[in-house]
């Protein structure tokens, strides 16, 4: 395989690996009225983490989502399992003091733990396995960097963490590097297909195609379904990546963002095993994982990166993938890769502090939450379930100050965070005045959307591929700011908070709940 070749044409399909190599089981939409102990919504690694934590506990839980399990950003992800955190040891202690940082080590140590335990005691065949990670420099940083990081995951507890002055790649000299023993890495499908058969066993039920349209908190919170259909509980968990029970205040702590993968051929042998990380923000992310089926003769280096906000910087170039090319082109420079056959795109949540929010929803009674993931939702979602299902089950959990949603931190750092991020927001309406991105329908290419004025409205427009105009009034149904189209996702994007819609204008994502209005509608 040519490592010097010029990056290939995939097939343009943005399906992720996980979701193409794995059968996702079916599961019914709710039709009835429930009562139960606790409901969760959302049917992904934090949601289904949960319910099965509560279900072994002898809860009676029912998981509802409006997908498949799995189908939002659960199976998106590139499934590395590390605790080694993105956003530096030494960030993290300046922050939140000696302690936070090293109970973040802890739990998200305690995560991958959790994880291995369960495949082992579920019998899941989800090719989980441990190896090392390895953060090496790019861009302009200097090996200070590392050494700083080495020094300060030391007083997390993580004696075991050391530098090399390479990692052991042949096809590139990484240079000094930091290596993290122990990490992680499975097949996230296969991961929660097996929790949800466990689920069901312990007497839990779970639903699909059943998109929650209400969350009412309360002595007996309730759930409602767009169908009409209402789930009584005495506690409701909003795993959803990004809250939508909450209108505004989760919003303003943490801002979405794409992150883009591309799956890539290599001869099996020629790269070792191992979780690879470099310094630069953003940054680029790299693992292996097996080929199944006529795909087994080769592996699957996974590389991720190419990072920005959601609904930002969507520029005329990424109709052709440029983001995907530029990741491509990285990959190429540094290792014997061959064939794209995936790419894909996620959201991630970035708190403005970097740690995640899990517990109680501020000033809420009985509905909990786990959002902001910050590039490890694999983790996250695992710790969610383990935090959340504590706090129900009225035990004490040792991280769950850290992980508080209610918290206010007022470091220099996440207070600029804070205000950089809403500022962003605030300037985001000023599209209400700004023209169209095209005069007319007939401008757009087929299989391509675009948002024109028409006199006071501004209009999400998309042509299908044949030929057909679908209109939808282009603002958020969150809290109303212009979406933007995505050409490489062929969806409506939400500059503000993250809310995606299809090219029809139907929500995928919160904290949206709602499709984009007919014009008529507003």
């Amino acid at each position: 395989m040519d490592r010097t070749q010029e990056p290939t044409e995939t097939s343009g399909a943005t399906t992720p690996i996980w979701l193409a190599t794995a059968d996702v089981p079916e599961y019914p939409a709710l039709d009835e009225h429930l009562d139960v102990d606790v409901c969760v919504v959302g049917a992904g690694i934090a949601g289904l983490t949960t319910a099965y934590l509560l279900a072994r506990a002898g809860r009676r839980v029912a998981v509802l989502d409006d997908g498949r399990i799995a189908s939002g950003e659960t199976g998106r992800t590139t499934a590395h399992l590390s605790y080694a955190l993105d956003d530096r040891y030494y960030e993290l202690e300046r922050l939140f003091g000696e302690r936070g940082a090293k109970d973040a080590a802890s739990s998200h140590a305690a995560a991958v733990n959790r994880i291995e335990m369960i495949v082992r005691e579920e019998g899941i065949d989800c090719d989980f396995s441990r190896l090392d990670g390895y953060l090496f420099l790019g861009g302009h940083d200097r090996r200070k960097v590392l050494e700083d990081e080495l020094q300060a995951a030391h007083r997390a507890g993580l004696a075991d963490v050391r530098m090399l002055e390479r990692a052991p790649l042949t096809s590139f000299d990484t240079g000094p590097c930091l290596v993290f023993p122990q990490q992680g890495q499975f097949h996230v499908v296969k991961y929660v297909a097996g929790l949800a058969r466990a689920i069901e066993r312990d007497g839990g039920r779970i639903f699909t195609s059943s998109k929650v349209t209400e969350i009412e908190d309360g002595a007996r919170p309730h759930v409602k379904t767009g169908a009409g259909h209402r789930v009584t509980a005495r506690a409701v968990v909003v795993a959803t990546n990004t809250p939508i029970n909450d209108w505004v205040k989760m919003h303003t702590k943490q801002a979405p963002y794409r992150t883009y993968v591309i799956g890539a051929r290599v001869e099996k042998g020629t790269v070792p095993p191992g979780l690879y990380w470099d310094t630069p923000d953003p940054y680029h992310y790299v693992r292996l994982q097996p080929g199944e089926g006529e795909q087994a003769r080769w592996d699957y280096l996974i590389v991720g990166g190419e990072d920005h906000k959601t609904g930002h910087d969507m520029d005329p170039e990424d109709r052709v993938g440029e983001r995907f090319r530029c990741l491509e082109l990285w990959a190429r420079e540094r290792f014997p890769v061959g064939p794209v056959d995936y790419q894909w795109s996620g959201q991630v949540m970035e708190p403005v502090d970097y740690m995640g929010y899990i517990g109680r929803n501020p000033g809420g009674e009985n509905v909990y939450i786990g959002t902001g993931d910050s590039g490890h939702g694999m983790t996250h979602g695992t710790l969610c379930g383990i935090i959340n299902t504590d706090l129900i089950l009225g035990r004490e959990n040792p991280w769950a100050w850290l992980y508080d949603p209610g918290r206010v931190t007022v470091k220099p750092t996440s207070a600029m965070e804070f205000i950089k991020e809403n500022i962003d927001v605030a300037v985001q309406y000023t599209d209400y005045v700004r023209p169209g991105d095209v005069a007319s329908p007939d401008e757009i290419e087929p299989g391509e959307g675009a948002v024109l004025r028409r006199g006071a409205a501004l209009v999400a427009c998309y042509r299908d591929a044949d030929g057909r105009v679908h209109e939808r009034s282009a603002k958020c149904t969150h809290l109303y700011c212009i979406v933007d189209w995505n050409p490489v996702e062929k969806s409506w994007d939400c500059p503000c908070h993250g809310s995606r819609y299809d090219p029809y204008g139907v929500v995928m994502n919160g904290p949206a709940v709602s499709d984009l209005p007919k014009l008529e509608e507003g």
